[in-house]
């Protein structure tokens, strides 16, 4: 860890290696006069929209929805399985099974699922956006999405057959973050906010009924983002069962977010911490951080660490944008880095080179950095992935 102590509050960062972009995103964050204590950067941050990805805001009273982010609620399942092999022909009838029951990139549900599967609320009558969306998001829940989401079948140090899905709240939380970033946008002109509209941090205060009903619709985005996942645990809980064992059994899933705010208590004062691809590590946390495909992952259990504001990074890292890797990364050599260790991967195409190896940070060194963040669980080497 280094601290930067040249605004308005420290900037703490986990990483010597920060772009400047993202850098500059963190001095914007470490001059918002809500902006609590310090702001921490994780050793897998970048360049986002308003935030560095991989970062933690502190707020007093107030909620930042592009400290957030579109895919509210975006985060991992891990689930360790009693299967101890799995042979590369039943590993593909596996992958195969996978995508027949698992809509992936834009693709949804014929169907709208049962309502049994959306999250348990007492109401969504005063959550507009939730309650336009709440049909077209019943077709969406148990889909993977695009981008870096992504299917894993995986191999734990004990050899035990381990799978990863990393996936969010789909359209549900882009339009909930779309409409109130919009909103907030409005009311800090309104309010001529001392904020510059550059920054793309607009704020709604939580003593106000707009950041109130911000704050519900977004857990409402977490729990949906969860259920998702818990859904297509299933799927892939069948496919592994239908292919290769009618007698599996799971261990109890982690399922957490790494897209969200929550009100806490930090150093003596309860303020909203946003994590915009930042994962919770109390000692009461068991975390995953996935490296990128082809590359290990790792479970984790946290240290509470207070300058995180018990956080850890969630994943890599991009050390490329995306049109850069399509341009720069070599096909071949992507493609063979990972057929070198036997990996059944979604590299076909030069488009799919934004995904690849690449364009991620050194997972390695990433652990490395935050070793006063979580300790080191369980290793995971990865198999065969599906790409959103």
């Amino acid at each position: 860890m280094k601290t930067l102590d040249s605004e308005k509050i420290p900037i703490k960062l986990w990483l010597d290696d920060m772009e400047e972009g993202a850098l500059q995103q963190a001095r914007n964050l470490a001059n918002l006069p809500f902006a609590f204590h310090h702001i921490a950067i994780m050793p897998d941050a970048h360049f986002g929209f308003g935030m560095p990805i991989g970062g933690i805001l502190a707020a007093d009273g107030v909620i930042v929805p592009n400290a957030v982010g579109v895919d509210i609620g975006c985060g991992m399942c891990a689930v360790k399985t009693s299967l101890t092999d799995i042979e590369e022909p039943r590993l593909k009838q596996v992958m195969r099974a996978i995508r027949q029951t698992v809509p992936l990139g834009f693709k949804h549900h014929k169907k709208p699922q049962p309502h049994r599967c959306m999250p348990e609320t007492e109401s969504i009558d005063d959550l507009p956006i939730v309650r336009s969306e709440y049909e077209n998001a019943r077709a969406q829940v148990g889909t993977l999405g695009g981008g870096n989401h992504f299917i894993e079948i995986q191999r734990g140090t004990d050899g035990a057959i381990w799978f990863m899905i990393h996936s969010g709240s789909r359209n549900l939380g882009f339009r909930v973050a779309n409409h109130y970033n919009k909103l907030a946008v409005s009311l800090n002109k309104r309010w001529k906010a001392p904020i510059p509209p550059s920054w793309q941090l607009a704020y709604l205060p939580m003593d106000d009924k707009p950041g109130r009903i911000y704050y519900r619709e977004m857990r409402y985005c977490v729990d949906f983002a969860h259920a998702n996942r818990a859904m297509m645990r299933t799927r892939v809980e069948e496919a592994l069962g239908q292919e290769v064992s009618a007698d599996i059994e799971c261990a109890e899933p982690i399922n957490i977010a790494h897209n969200y705010a929550a009100l806490e208590s930090h150093f003596g004062k309860n303020v909203y911490v946003h994590r915009k691809g930042a994962t919770r590590a109390t000692t009461e946390d068991t975390g995953i951080i996935p490296g990128s495909q082809g590359n290990q992952s790792f479970i984790v259990g946290g240290k509470s660490n207070p300058e995180s504001f018990n956080s850890c990074s969630h994943g890599a890292g991009r050390k490329m944008g995306r049109k850069q890797a399509q341009r720069q990364l070599d096909l071949g050599r992507e493609r063979a880095q990972l057929e070198n260790k036997n990996i059944l991967h979604s590299l076909r195409h030069k488009k799919d080179l934004d995904e690849a190896p690449g364009a991620y940070k050194n997972i390695e060194t990433v652990m490395q950095r935050q070793r006063d963040l979580v300790d080191i669980i369980d290793v995971l080497e990865p198999l065969a992935v599906i790409k959103g």
